[in-house]
């Protein structure tokens, strides 16, 4: 059944006019009158909803049920991700959300080759922003990931507020995985550099401000595989507990 992010007032019984993107959306894939649908708005759960009318470049849906349902992790997990080059960063947000993260914290470090600000960063927060929404539409998420605006390795790093925060780090010793066994599911912030990885100052910095450096095995991996195998890791470890 299709399933759309509409951020509006939803209730049982009433017929809404569905938002333009959504419309669009339904020309597209050929809907008709009484088909079904699955809308969300993002305040939790979902309502099931049939086409109760269209128009050239509109659409309106009847809400039928509300059924509260949540594909939510029980812990809260944030991705402060280095920014990568070209694309990458489109598909690290597309599989965390897929993977169940709480927010996204896109990071400018030493090594990143891309750098944005003023419009350009608007731009890109506001893109990936759509991919939230898209992924969410495609996983199942009722709840839409915060993106939150572009910081500074080092001010994010001082700024942080104290929580459980894990830097993936070829220089550790302890494996994700033992660590995780060694701790309850609970909410973390995942550190990932970019390409070439975090400084040995920047490592040492977020070390002193409470970071505990993890290792993801004798294998390099890429910085957008590394984030999504340490998020499948603690699911697969924490889900068991």
């Amino acid at each position: 059944m299709p399933r759309f992010y509409c951020p509006i007032s939803l209730s049982p019984g009433a017929v809404v006019a569905l938002p333009p993107e959504v419309a669009h959306h339904i020309h597209v894939l050929r809907l008709g009158p009484e088909d079904p649908l699955t809308l969300f708005n993002g305040e939790g759960g979902e309502f099931q909803a049939r086409l109760a009318g269209i128009g050239k470049k509109s659409a309106d849906a009847e809400i039928l049920s509300f059924l509260p349902r949540e594909a939510e992790l029980p812990y809260a997990v944030t991705i402060a991700q280095a920014l990568p080059e070209s694309s990458k960063m489109d598909w690290i947000v597309e599989k965390a959300i897929e993977l169940g993260v709480s927010a996204i914290q896109p990071l400018h470090a030493h090594r990143c080759v891309v750098r944005l600000s003023g419009d350009r960063a608007e731009k890109r927060l506001a893109h990936w922003q759509k991919i939230v929404v898209s992924a969410s539409e495609q996983c199942g998420r009722n709840r839409l990931t915060l993106v939150h605006d572009i910081a500074d390795f080092r001010k994010f790093t001082i700024d942080h507020d104290g929580g459980t925060r894990l830097l993936l780090s070829p220089r550790s010793t302890v494996p994700l995985a033992a660590w995780a066994q060694d701790h309850s599911p609970q909410p973390l912030t995942l550190m990932i550099g970019p390409e070439g990885g975090f400084t040995e100052a920047e490592e040492d910095l977020a070390i002193t401000q409470g970071a505990q450096p993890i290792s993801m095995g004798s294998r390099i991996l890429r910085t957008e595989t590394a984030g999504m195998a340490a998020l499948a890791m603690l699911q697969g470890i924490w889900d068991r507990q």
